[in-house]
């Protein structure tokens, strides 16, 4: 072969690559069978929130606050991150279902409300490895308390729907608490 014959061969390869790579698209409508998506299934979920922000064995630590945070009422501004356990039961040693891991912060200057951004990670045989991902304002002084599933891994991929939180034991020494929670999400 001649050189000019290889030079147009390359030239035709590496033209023909880059209009490949510029003729890729962001989106791609898939039919849900290319995820295995079958019925959707509603779990109800039932546990205990451990909120410990008090003592040696904290596991809820404020890592934020604002000028303010320590003369309002409603202590607006304070930012915690938590590492909370969740259990069958309400008593600490209950079984152990998983962890809630992420932050509230104090979000309402009238009233002690938390804006809540967490997951529930389960290590639970049947939901081991999985999360709910869970967003929501939390108005802690109201008996029910409704916050939204907004997604989840696992065995609660594509998860959505609601949790209920009510307050069964807070110390108002020191603001520990555990929290009933009632979750029904759907899920595949």
């Amino acid at each position: 072969m001649s050189t000019i014959t290889v030079t147009t061969a390359l030239i035709i390869v590496l033209f023909s690559l880059l209009l490949a790579a510029e003729s890729q698209t962001f989106s791609t409508s898939l039919p849900p069978s290319s995820l295995r998506l079958g019925r959707q299934k509603l779990t109800r979920l039932h546990f205990f929130f451990h909120d410990v922000v008090g003592g040696p064995n904290a596991t809820a630590i404020r890592v934020a606050s604002s000028p303010i945070t320590n003369t309002s009422a409603t202590g607006f501004g304070n930012v915690v991150i938590m590492d909370n356990l969740l259990t069958v039961g309400p008593e600490s040693n209950s079984t152990r279902v998983g962890r809630a891991q992420g932050m509230y912060a104090s979000a309402d200057l009238n009233n002690m409300s938390f804006m809540m951004v967490n997951n529930y990670v389960f290590d639970e045989e049947k939901f081991n490895g999985s999360t709910l991902s869970i967003l929501g304002r939390n108005p802690i002084m109201s008996p029910v308390r409704e916050l939204t599933v907004v997604g989840g891994s696992g065995v609660f991929r594509f998860a959505r729907g609601y949790a209920e939180a009510r307050t069964v034991f807070l110390n108002e020494t020191n603001g520990d608490a555990i929290v009933e929670y009632d979750v029904y999400v759907l899920h595949y």
